[in-house]
């Protein structure tokens, strides 16, 4: 029997029980219908995935807003004029995200680190976007302006190759990786002299290279006087508190914890020197740190609002890619916006909604999928709704 001082603890904890039972719950997600696919028609030894949807505020409510990283704070007060100071306002806090995760065969956890491959790029393209911001760079700024002499080849110079060109795809840069298939570590340098034996693709024509954003980390550091690495950690993964993403340089091994790797012939290949990929896929992450990157970076909290705009511009891809990213339009009409990324034991996606309120990253533990047509079809079940 409970005693008077327990009559009100208990009246509490039903009124609590109470409010969290009031609040709407999402459907079972289709993507757990979708995700085992990947294992069984795709051949994945293992596969999880982990979404966050942000619930729209109560009509008419004003909602506190993200407080932007200091670094895109301080770029927002280079792009602006001074203003009058606004009068406060009072606001209620955003609704708290729905997350769900999901996985499907052994070994794999929400909390596991893993290579990333190319998503790397988007990451490179920040960088990149927020030092023009600063005007330490502009976009039209030909690669021989701040790397003299490295690109010299067979119908291409680095005279007439824009950093626009690298970051969209069309420099006409042979891909380096086509000739080491991701098993060769080499230096920048290697790299770009490696690409140089073979002709330029045409001007102007969207060909996927690896060689434009190694030499885009190269262009960082010359302009910053730091490693691509050293700049993404400062001005992207402490802003967002990242700390389960990592750029390992040399380092083979995987930070605690994770699972295994495995190539498509099943030969596990958990360690790995990240050399093999540089600043086009060197990075290491997890499932929560990438969805926390596309959402800050969508919402517009890493890049002036200009500066976005023209990342997400395609046209100078031929509607195929952005600056480090690039759209997929849905059966449903919807368009979402991420990357994927393939190396050597890891093959990762994620997608978001352009505003960033929606965004899932999946993930299975080797290179690539038996089934292609998978990966659209787990993209349709999170963002495209459901018949009633």
């Amino acid at each position: 029997m409970p005693t008077a001082r327990s009559i009100p603890a208990i009246l509490l904890a039903a009124a609590l029980i109470g409010l969290a039972a009031g609040r709407p719950q999402p459907a079972a997600p289709a993507t757990d219908t979708t995700l085992p696919l990947l294992t069984t028609l795709g051949k994945a030894p293992a596969a999880a995935l982990l979404s966050r949807a942000q619930p729209e505020p109560p009509p008419g409510a004003r909602t506190l807003r993200h407080q932007a990283s200091p670094v895109a704070a301080q770029l927002s007060a280079q792009q602006s004029p001074p203003s009058r100071p606004a009068r406060p306002k009072f606001t209620v806090p955003s609704p708290r995200p729905y997350l769900h995760f999901a996985r499907t065969g052994p070994s794999l956890t929400r909390a596991d680190h893993f290579r990333v491959g190319s998503i790397t790029k988007t990451f490179i393209a920040t960088v990149v976007l927020q030092l023009a911001a600063e005007h330490r760079l502009s976009l039209s700024d030909p690669v021989e302006h701040h790397l003299p002499g490295l690109i010299r080849g067979p119908g291409i110079d680095g005279r007439t190759i824009t950093l626009r060109a690298l970051l969209t795809h069309t420099s006409g840069l042979y891909d380096f990786a086509a000739d080491t298939k991701g098993a060769v570590p080499l230096t920048p340098a290697l790299a770009v002299r490696t690409a140089l034996t073979h002709p330029a693709a045409p001007a102007s024509r969207w060909t996927y290279s690896n060689t434009n954003y190694v030499v885009l980390g190269m262009v960082i550091e010359r302009v910053t006087g730091n490693s691509y690495a050293t700049e993404a950690e400062r001005r992207i993964l402490r802003p967002l508190h990242l700390t389960g993403t990592s750029f390992p340089g040399a380092r083979t091994t995987l930070p605690s914890p994770h699972g295994r790797a495995f190539t498509g012939s099943g030969r596990d290949i958990t360690a790995l020197d990240p050399r093999v990929a540089g600043a086009a896929g060197e990075l290491i992450s997890t499932l929560a740190d990438l969805n926390r990157f596309y959402t800050a970076l969508l919402s517009g909290r890493l890049l002036p609002a200009p500066l976005l705009r023209e990342m997400l511009n395609t046209r100078p891809a031929h509607g195929h890619y952005g600056m480090g990213i690039y759209p997929h339009k849905l059966p449903c009409g919807t368009t979402v916006w991420g990357h994927n990324g393939r190396i050597a034991g890891s093959y990762v996606r994620t997608a978001a909604t352009r505003d960033g309120r929606r965004v899932i990253t999946f993930r299975v533990n080797t290179d690539k999928l038996a089934d292609p047509a998978l990966e659209p079809a787990l993209l349709t079940a999170q963002f495209c709704p459901r018949a009633p």
